[in-house]
């Protein structure tokens, strides 16, 4: 029996191997502290849970989704008067919304509906590691595009190649950025409008950390004038209702895209549970303050842990989004032996730069999503453990 070739190009999935690391050390007796992988241990709000429940007990919510091409209308209609509120967005719910089991399956069916086999395919590099499989099942390549810590992260677009632009159909990108938590400005998405129509290049802009900035403006890409024209943006429930096993999310934009992910989408699935998206929709209309909640318990998470690198030895000043920090690895260490190094000392687990692509080389990245008094345990143990590093 053979399987398809294509899968001989996706590496290891990076948190399916994180997590196998950490169940392995736990079932020897180590006490391992993860800051590794980005899922909020905080609670989803609580009438969020009794939306659901009132939901469940209706017996029609238990046949197929409700307009399982698209969403159910209700959800559409939540996900469109919050765009409105939250960053001053205008959306047809009927042509420019559609449900998505979380944002992730959205980077998939944007592959499936707008890229064809031998595209040439632009993908922001480090990124997300879920872009490049995508990529690789239809067929095309990927491209990798630097972020680099003196452009602040951001993609410098004079610098991409003239050929590789003209043959470039898409292009995936990600701010708030994971896993720099890089974040854009008005200017930088001007400028990706205008690269993406003169060089007819489909965007998917992938924004479900949209709500976790801190201390700037959030932006969605959609508010930029022109983006419409040129691609979607993917967001979720997931990061700013703590909803990531929820599994819903929206693919938001250009008509025609968001047409073809729903296509895709209705040959693959059967859409979103009907008492989910009753859920989806009081989180979007009732839900605002919970953000704000959230914002500020990730900033203190955020302060205790740039403390603690700054009593080690690190000059770090992060960027303003995502619950992540982005960290450049000390001297004499890549980012794999200085995650090595911290699991050795600390029993502590981090995510390797590289493994988010070359130019994650050189940094690691620490989460905020987990348990106060875990955080605290394992900056006590860095703090006793760890030697004043040096830096280049």
């Amino acid at each position: 029996m053979h399987t398809a070739e294509r899968l001989t190009k996706i590496p290891p999935y990076l948190f399916m191997q994180l997590r196998n690391k950490i169940n392995a050390a736990r079932a020897q007796g180590v006490d391992v502290v993860s800051l590794a992988i980005g899922d909020p241990v905080d609670p989803t709000p609580q009438p969020v849970i009794d939306a659901l429940c009132r939901a469940a007990q209706d017996a029609e919510n238990h046949r197929y989704p409700t307009d399982e091409e698209w969403g159910m209308l209700a959800f559409r209609e939540a996900v469109a008067r919050w765009y409105a509120r939250r960053y001053g967005v205008s959306l047809d719910a009927k042509k420019e919304v559609v449900a998505l089991i979380g944002s992730k399956e959205g980077c998939h069916h944007f592959a499936l509906g707008v890229i064809n086999p031998g595209d040439l395919v632009l993908v922001t590099d480090p990124g997300y590691p879920g872009y490049k499989p995508s990529i690789w099942f239809v067929g095309a390549e990927p491209y990798p595009v630097p972020m680099k810590p003196e452009n602040a992260f951001l993609p410098k677009f004079e610098d991409i190649p003239t050929d590789i632009a003209k043959r470039a159909t898409a292009f995936y990108l990600n701010y708030p950025n994971n896993p720099t938590g890089a974040v854009a400005n008005r200017a930088f998405l001007a400028e990706l409008v205008e690269f993406a129509k003169s060089n007819e290049i489909a965007v998917c802009y992938d924004n479900p950390y949209s709500e976790v900035v801190f201390g700037i403006e959030r932006l969605s890409f959609l508010g930029t004038p022109g983006a419409k024209e040129v691609g979607v943006e993917l967001n979720s429930l997931s990061k700013p209702y703590n909803m990531t096993g929820w599994r819903i999310g929206m693919a938001c934009g250009n008509a025609d895209i968001v047409k073809a992910i729903a296509t895709s989408k209705a040959n693959t699935d059967s859409g979103v549970f009907n008492a989910i998206q009753y859920a989806g929709v009081e989180a979007l209309d009732r839900c605002d303050d919970f953000i704000g909640t959230m914002l500020d318990v990730y900033a203190a998470r955020r302060n205790k842990v740039i403390a603690a690198l700054r009593d080690l030895g690190w000059t770090y000043e992060p960027p303003k989004g995502t619950f992540y920090l982005w960290v450049p690895v000390p001297k004499g260490f890549t980012s794999a032996s200085f995650c090595e190094f911290m699991f050795e000392q600390c029993a502590v687990v981090i995510a390797p730069g590289a493994a988010y692509g070359v130019n994650g080389e050189g940094f690691v990245r620490f989460s905020l999503t987990v348990e106060e008094h875990r955080l605290d345990e394992a900056l006590r143990r860095m703090r006793a453990s760890l030697p004043r590093l040096e830096f280049s």
